[in-house]
């Protein structure tokens, strides 16, 4: 059967298709971003990928303040904006559909060695659609996860045999600590992070570096000595975006805590020395 005749019994909700990244695994990549995040990060820098479900969002830029969405960004106001300032953030597709638009840059992303990285909010909450789209792709494409870690062992297990690489985050290990800035526990992340480090699927580890949060000598030396004993050898940290709250009015939430501080990169890149840990800046 050919790959895109494929059973296509799964539908995904998609909020971005981003072309020719460089920072999402090897080489140069598309990355899908699906809708959808069992987490609240306090410092999220996409909202609009949070809900699973689509939603309407205003381009701040051209909204002329007609008071239309005075009482919400609602679905139904997207046609009647007289400024064409409201768009819907959502897309749908079957997993062949998907996979036929993400095809036709397969020879440039081949000659780049790169390939396709899912992305999201959290890519495994949509786990059956994503697992349709690997099988589909993975034999024509190089394909990667990023991923949270935050579901069950077993969708995790089952994601290890259908990708090529995973792009693994790090926040918090403290999980008191996780609970109060992410929501959740970090009990799934910590276990099925254990089970990436024994598989045989090549990944790379990220920290979020978020101004007195992740970014205090005690959670980063957490996390070395978490990666240490689970035999994890390099990672990526990622500096915080001052303007991470800028999407937030687009999707009429507010982005309520500011996080600020100074970065000690050199401490930071010492206590993960000190683990044997070689460190990457992006």
């Amino acid at each position: 059967m050919d790959a895109f005749t494929h059973k296509g019994e799964n539908t995904g909700m998609v909020f971005a298709i981003e072309e020719f990244s460089t920072f999402d695994g090897p080489g140069v990549r598309t990355t899908v971003f699906l809708k959808g995040c069992p987490l609240r990060c306090l410092w999220c820098h996409n909202p609009e990928g949070q809900r699973f479900d689509r939603e309407a969002a205003r381009n701040i830029n051209t909204c002329i303040g007609c008071g239309l969405c005075s009482d919400g960004i609602r679905l139904e106001n997207i046609p009647h904006c007289p400024a064409q300032a409201l768009r819907l953030c959502g897309e749908t597709y079957t997993a062949p559909g998907l996979a036929g638009r993400l095809m036709k840059n397969a020879a440039i992303l081949k000659d780049c060695e790169g390939g396709i990285t899912f992305s999201g909010g959290e890519p495994l909450g949509q786990a059956e659609f994503l697992f349709e789209c690997l099988e589909i792709l993975r034999p024509k494409l190089h394909c990667a996860v990023q991923t949270s870690g935050y579901c069950s062992t077993e969708k995790f297990r089952e994601m290890l045999k259908k990708t090529d690489f995973v792009l693994y985050d790090l926040k918090i290990i403290d999980g008191q600590e996780h609970v109060n800035f992410t929501g959740q526990s970090n009990g799934f992340v910590l276990e099925n992070f254990g089970q990436l480090c024994r598989s045989t699927v090549p990944y790379r580890v990220r920290v979020p570096l978020i101004p007195g949060v992740t970014d205090n000598p005690e959670n980063i030396a957490a996390i070395a000595g978490f990666m240490r004993k689970n035999g994890a050898v390099s990672v990526d940290v990622l500096p915080y975006n001052k303007m991470a709250g800028g999407k937030y009015p687009m999707v009429g939430r507010s982005y309520t805590t500011v996080f600020d501080g100074k970065e000690e990169r050199t401490e930071y890149m010492n206590i993960f020395a000190a683990e044997g840990i070689a460190v990457n800046i992006l």
